[in-house]
């Protein structure tokens, strides 16, 4: 298995649940920050480039998910 750029997008994807999940839970991230759901819009965004190459339909609909519930967290964040 080489890494193809379709592959980086899906492991630099799954390093930003990884990591905004791991914050959260150790305090340095609150959910309510901008920064939550734009991290998790930009990691469903990479996933979903990654499964361009790797196709999976449950998986395609779980990041098209995430990637919806994270841009309205993110909209509503912003707007105060």
């Amino acid at each position: 298995m080489g890494f193809d750029p379709y592959i980086v997008c899906g492991i630099v994807g799954a390093g930003g649940f990884i990591l905004a999940y791991f914050a959260t839970l150790q305090g340095w991230l609150a959910p309510s920050d901008w920064r939550f759901p734009a991290v998790n819009l930009l990691a469903a965004s990479l996933v979903l480039v990654s499964l361009i190459r790797a196709w999976n339909l449950p998986s395609v609909i779980l990041e098209c998910f995430w990637g919806a519930i994270s841009l309205y967290g993110l909209v509503r964040n912003l707007r105060g």
